[in-house]
């Protein structure tokens, strides 16, 4: 899965994308910690897909921490704990929060694509958003999830 680089990771934040790449950054947060919950609840032929996903979600929560200190903005902390939107007990629970963790990823860098002109933002964001979006149908998949794939990833759920 492609990391960030320095070549074309986003070297600071402009002000009118603080608020969308705070978001981004929570949701970098909530995936690490889902990821570590899961854990215990997944089988160990299951150890290099978390790995991988655990791996790049900290390397992009560092990307983002260093741009958002670059532009002299504190990072928005991790919280403590995040509450899952189901509880996770299982196998087949632990699938679903990550595929979620992931989707949640991909809609709030969706949101930055949205709030940024800056060519460096908008490649990290779009590089993120994608490698979310694959992580999330591979999930699906493992889970069984019919389909495994949705049409715009990051598009915002409809109410």
């Amino acid at each position: 899965m492609t990391q960030p680089t320095s070549a074309s990771a986003a070297k600071t934040v402009p002000a009118d994308s603080v608020d969308a790449v705070q978001q981004a950054l929570g949701a970098e947060h909530a995936a690490i910690w889902t990821h570590g919950l899961v854990s215990a609840f997944l089988p160990s032929s299951f150890n290099n897909a978390l790995n991988e996903g655990v791996t790049t979600h900290r390397a992009r929560r560092d990307t983002v921490e260093r741009a958002l200190t670059a532009a002299k903005v504190t990072p928005k902390p991790a919280e403590a704990a995040y509450v899952p939107p189901q509880p996770v007990t299982d196998q087949t629970s632990s699938l679903a929060v990550l595929a979620l963790a992931e989707t949640d990823a991909t809609v709030a860098w969706r949101s930055v694509l949205e709030h940024t002109d800056d060519a460096d933002l908008r490649r990290t964001a779009l590089e993120a958003l994608t490698s979310s979006a694959v992580r999330a149908t591979r999930w699906r998949k493992a889970a069984g999830t019919k389909p495994a794939t949705t049409a715009m990833p990051g598009q915002p759920a409809s109410s």
